[in-house]
């Protein structure tokens, strides 16, 4: 009888706590952002993002997460775990949401990261091959070909280069 009892108060424990819906943790993330809470922010847009995988609002959670980590905001990572996490972020908002809006950026900026954070230049040329194979229209597009023309070349090594073009 008593185990009947505790099943029955854990049920109503479990049925009256409340999920707070996908536009409520969007907008408090966004609060805990203007605050500039970053963990919240994270936890806020992480639990939407694993709660929420067909809401329309999970493709720009995912593309905020990923900048926080590029900005490496999250303190408790290393500055190269951030970058990490940010081009996993930015590759499953590509992969996952393949029509979202956020798509292109999201294969643009795994890329930008791999050439000019991480310095590997061989998975930056992949996502940037891909990125105008799949977008050659995009906004994006000519940055995508400049970073592809100049990977792995200095600012004063471009700079070099696109004077001599100018002769």
């Amino acid at each position: 009888m008593k185990s009947i009892i505790a099943l029955l108060a854990l049920l109503l424990i479990v049925g009256c706590s409340t999920k707070k819906s996908d536009k409520e943790l969007f907008d408090e993330a966004q609060k805990s952002l203007k605050e500039d809470k970053i963990p919240e922010a994270v936890i806020a847009f992480e639990e939407l993002v694993n709660d929420y995988k067909d809401s329309e609002l999970t493709p720009e959670a995912l593309s905020q997460l990923g900048s926080l980590y590029q900005n490496k905001l999250v303190k408790s990572l290393s500055e190269k775990e951030n970058l990490e996490k940010a081009i996993l972020i930015f590759k499953k908002l590509h992969d996952e949401y393949p029509i979202s809006s956020y798509a292109p950026s999201g294969l643009f900026m795994a890329g930008f990261i791999y050439a000019n954070e991480l310095q590997n230049y061989k998975e930056a040329e992949s996502l940037y091959k891909q990125f105008l194979s799949e977008y050659p229209n995009d906004d994006l597009a000519p940055s995508a070909q400049a970073e592809l023309d100049n990977l792995g070349l200095s600012p004063e090594e471009i700079l070099l280069k696109n004077m001599a073009k100018e002769k």
